[in-house]
């Protein structure tokens, strides 16, 4: 198996026909078809459906495309990490973050990595949690924000911040005679709009009200989208349990309120994840050092509100 088999793979995988992928990686189609076929005989399985209108990835073609693509990223990674030994770390880092964690530390990170590490070229993909989880394992990300639900073991994972979680809804909508908090018994009787399993802060309350000999929450939608979330709390089709950070804009405006949990308090745990068995480049080293570094100026600044800086 050569490194080109892999590139000449992921060309035709993204363009969708030999003569495209051939352009794009510039061989001859006969040449690039040959490669394919030697890969093929090799993995002993078809990568590609053919059709009239191109072609299309097998199931052994996806399940192949999320390795070589994480072997390509490494090989990546492992020249810019040696040229970053004689010069500032440079490079293109893919870093997830979960939706309900990109308004407080997204544009932030973006900033400072312009800053202070302007050879770095940090993509951001904003994706639900279960997603970012799979991406990490397989090795599409460089490492991601992901919330500890005791299901991080596959990972090496720093913690950052403890976010209170708090009930919001539309001030006149459910919660009648409101008084500053609430108990996390009387939080989970509301009619509920929370993540579907397995995602964002589902698995964290569940697994709380359990420990706490509590009912299960009375989820009367299920929603996955922060923007789908903001829109239906602001109908007043129900409540939720956050953390402020994602709906600060309408809480600050009045449009929604929140009542912070008490008896027990209802924390979520925000860490930064890596594989335990890919290395980082010099540059996602230097990305994720200085992601604790902006989290933890954040927290000490009240930017990120009902943050606790809990890093090393």
């Amino acid at each position: 198996m050569e490194l080109r088999q892999l590139r000449y793979f992921l060309a035709i995988a993204e363009h969708g026909t030999f003569s495209k992928a051939a352009s794009k990686v510039f061989v001859a189609q006969s040449a690039l078809s040959h490669q394919l076929a030697q890969l093929e005989d090799e993995l002993g399985a078809r990568l590609f459906e053919r059709s009239r209108r191109g072609v299309e990835l097998t199931e052994a073609g996806v399940v192949f495309h999320t390795y070589a693509n994480s072997i390509l990223r490494q090989v990546e990674d492992a020249a810019s990490s040696v040229a970053g030994l004689t010069d500032s770390p440079a490079g293109k880092v893919v870093f997830g973050i979960p939706h309900s964690a990109s308004h407080a530390l997204a544009l932030p990170l973006l900033k400072a990595v312009r800053e202070e590490l302007p050879k770095v070229q940090l993509e951001l993909t904003e994706e639900l949690t279960g997603n970012l989880t799979r991406q990490l394992l397989a090795g599409s990300l460089h490492m991601a924000i992901l919330f500890d639900d005791g299901t991080l073991e596959d990972f090496i994972a720093e913690p950052l911040v403890s976010e209170k979680m708090s009930l919001i809804y539309r001030p006149e909508a459910v919660v009648k005679n409101a008084k500053a908090s609430i108990s996390f018994r009387d939080a989970l009787a509301k009619p509920l709009i929370l993540p579907a399993q397995p995602h964002g802060v589902r698995p964290l309350i569940e697994q709380q009200a359990a420990r706490a000999g509590l009912l299960a929450p009375n989820v009367v939608a299920d929603i996955s989208s922060i923007s789908i979330l903001r829109t239906s709390l602001l109908a007043g089709l129900g409540c939720t349990i956050l953390p402020v950070m994602p709906l600060k804009a309408e809480l600050d405006s009045g449009a929604l309120v929140a009542l912070s949990i008490r008896a027990p308090g209802v924390q979520r745990v925000v860490a930064l994840c890596r594989s335990r068995h890919i290395p980082l480049s010099t540059a996602a080293a230097s990305v994720g050092a200085l992601t604790a570094r902006v989290v933890r100026a954040l927290c000490q600044q009240g930017l990120w509100v009902d943050g606790r800086y809990i890093g090393r």
